[in-house]
């Protein structure tokens, strides 16, 4: 088994990830119970197919009107932007590959979640939050995990440093190639 890159040593690899799943799975139950939840309005606004479209409609409100739903937007799945790596667990990773993995899942996520609400009594599809909601996750992740990244290999690297020369795990041998059968022809 390759342990490159993990988080210290394995214990501490392991509450991570437990942590990070445990805390991702709690953040998308509690989002699929906010937005999957019938809403019992007298009307229903029309779904919003044009992308930015009702960002600019709340940006003409003023920025007092605005904030609030530009910030919910934001606020819906941005925890998944350290969620996501935290649930990962690797330590020495591309930043910039990071980043387009966990863009990439929220915008998915968002993705799915936009789909669900057509079948729920009250909720449309709205472009705009798939957005918001992608750049929230963006921003997350920007402001946070490479900070903490930081934070847990100078962590790691004084523990190494006060436990003395580091125990490296023995990785499984090479055995060879692997043994081919040769093809046996079909009698005519």
């Amino acid at each position: 088994m390759q342990r490159q890159g993990s988080i210290g040593g394995g214990s501490a690899a392991i509450r991570i990830r437990v942590t990070g799943g445990v805390l991702l799975v709690a953040h998308l139950a509690l989002v699929a119970w906010l937005m999957l939840r019938p809403l019992d309005v007298p009307w229903v606004m029309p779904p919003n197919l044009r992308p930015l479209a009702g960002i600019r409609a709340d940006l003409a409100l003023g920025w007092p009107g605005a904030a609030r739903p530009l910030g919910e937007g934001l606020a819906l799945l941005a925890p998944l932007g350290v969620l996501l790596p935290m649930a990962h667990g690797r330590l020495t990773v591309s930043p910039l590959a990071s980043l387009f993995r966990t863009a990439a899942a929220g915008a998915l996520i968002s993705l799915g979640i936009a789909l669900l609400q057509t079948g729920v009594p009250g909720r449309v599809v709205d472009v705009d939050s798939l957005l918001l909601n992608t750049a929230g996750v963006v921003l997350a992740h920007l402001v946070v995990v490479p900070a903490g990244r930081v934070w847990l290999r100078r962590r790691d690297a004084r523990e190494l440093g006060a436990a003395g020369p580091a125990v490296t795990v023995q990785e499984e041998l090479s055995q060879g190639r692997t043994p081919t059968i040769p093809r046996v022809g079909i009698a005519p």
